[in-house]
Parts: C-alpha cells; sequence; structure tokens
C-alpha cells in the first residue's frame, strides 16, 4: 500500500472530500493529523479512522486566524516528529452576486482558502528543504481556471491558490519537493450549506448541482491516485470541464453559458 505509515497531515478533514480522504488514508494504514475548527466532528471522523489505523492524531484550528494557522504547522510536526504529504483541503465556497457582496466576505473567502494554505505552505517549506522531501496537496476549484456567477471572491481565491502553487511548481524550491493542485467541480458533498452570502450569513441550501455532483468517495480515490502518480495538475469534473473546454475553444461561448446556467442558481 502506498500510503501505508506515511505522515500525512489534513487540513478541512471534518467533512466532505477531507474527510473521505482521511477514511480512505486510513484503510492505507497511514498516520493521519486531521485538522478542522469543530472538533465534535473532527473526534468522529478519527473514530472513524482508528477502525483501521492505530494513529489518527487531531490538531483543531481555525485556520481564518492567521496566527492559529501558524501554530497549527508546530502543533502538527509535534504528532509524529515529521510530515510526509500535507493536504490543503479546507476551504469555504460562495453564493451572491458581487455587486451585493460585503468586503468581509471577500475577506473571509481569501483568509480560508488562500491564506491559511500559504501560510501552512510558507512555514512547512523550510522543513521540507531540511527533510530534502515532502509533497503538497492543494486543493483548488475548477472556479480557479474559471469565472462563474455567484463566486466572485470563491473564484478570486482559487485563481490565486492556482497562481501561487503552479509558480512553486515552476520555481522547484526545495529538492525532492511535488506538489500536486487539484481542481473539483461539483462534488456530492455539503459545502454548499456552509457557503457564504453576501452579509457572511451560511447558505443553508445543497444546490441541484451539488446533490448531483461527483460522489465523494470517487473524488478522493481520484485525488490518491494523483499523488501517487505525482501528477502536477488534475480536474475532476463533468459539465464542468466541458465547460471549460467550451471556455479555450469558443470564449464567447462560454460566457453565455455561464451567464445563464450561473444565474438559475438565484
Amino acid at each position: 500500500m502506498h500510503f501505508k505509515d506515511k505522515v500525512i497531515w489534513i487540513t478541512g478533514a471534518s467533512s466532505g472530500i477531507g474527510e473521505e480522504l482521511a477514511v480512505q488514508l486510513a484503510r492505507q494504514e497511514a498516520k493521519l493529523i486531521v485538522t478542522a475548527r469543530n472538533l465534535e466532528r473532527l473526534l468522529k471522523v478519527q473514530e472513524k479512522c482508528l477502525v483501521n489505523t492505530s494513529f489518527c492524531k487531531i490538531v483543531q484550528a481555525d485556520l481564518s486566524d492567521e496566527q492559529m494557522a501558524e501554530n497549527a504547522v508546530g502543533n502538527a510536526l509535534q504528532q509524529f516528529g515529521n510530515i510526509d504529504i500535507v493536504i490543503l483541503n479546507a476551504g469555504v465556497t460562495q453564493r451572491s452576486l458581487a455587486i451585493e457582496t460585503n468586503i468581509t466576505v471577500y475577506k473571509q473567502l481569501m483568509g480560508i482558502n488562500f491564506f491559511a494554505p500559504l501560510i501552512i505552505t510558507q512555514k512547512l517549506l523550510p522543513y521540507f528543504k531540511q527533510q530534502q522531501s515532502g509533497h503538497i496537496v492543494a486543493i483548488s476549484s475548477v472556479a480557479g481556471l474559471m469565472g462563474f456567477p455567484l463566486r466572485s471572491g470563491y473564484a478570486a481565491s482559487k485563481h490565486a491558490l492556482m497562481g501561487y502553487f503552479e509558480t512553486l511548481q515552476t520555481e522547484k524550491p526545495v529538492k525532492g519537493l511535488k506538489i500536486t493542485i487539484v481542481s473539483p467541480g461539483r462534488i456530492n458533498t455539503d459545502i454548499s450549506l456552509a457557503a457564504l452570502t453576501k452579509d457572511g450569513a451560511a447558505h443553508q441550501q445543497k444546490d441541484k448541482g451539488q446533490l448531483n455532483g461527483i460522489p465523494v468517495n470517487i473524488c478522493a480515490a481520484k485525488i490518491l491516485t494523483a499523488i501517487k502518480k505525482n501528477k502536477k495538475h488534475i480536474i475532476i469534473a463533468r459539465g464542468e470541464y466541458l465547460l471549460w473546454m467550451v471556455k479555450f475553444f469558443f470564449p464567447n461561448l462560454y460566457y453565455k453559458i455561464a451567464n445563464k446556467k450561473g444565474l438559475e442558481q438565484q
């Protein structure tokens, strides 16, 4: 088993893709560190994982807080003394028109989706340099490849994430460091329930697109395969992938489709 005994830190591990990654990695007997704000949910994930692995540690943190994000790195390293793979999965999405969205919502979106993984990576790079190995997995989104209605701040944060990690891939800052960027489309998780609306309140609805999204277990399995194969970038999507191709070859048509389909969600 490829991940057996590897120390893997997963942020945003209390639900959705992060939780499923933890469960699947536990089956491969990885040594896990799981992080999220919600301790109660983390304890449930830990319980699931300990059925298949002897090692699943919790590092509770609100990664939208810069100091807590920095402290989480040290706390994660203390659990087993090293980290082989970090999966930067913590994130929040959005459901609001740009013209109506409060600036504080944009700051929240950038804080958790961009600055948190940035801070963690910057803190880990010297460690990976000393270790001369490591694998960073950045969970971005197809929204990091193209804009879409009601997601202006989310798309901006994921575009920033994509730009940062693509640049690291070109710079090759650490010998032996691997970086994989993952761009999921709609995955059947509860992510839209916590989506930020124009004033920062939770959306509290599961979108039709999420209900019909790719099953989360399939998404997680594809991510793990990409890690094993050291892929630079993968897209896990159905219709969103086709829309991305339309954007590339027929940009004018893309804007018409995105406008119509996106605003149907209002």
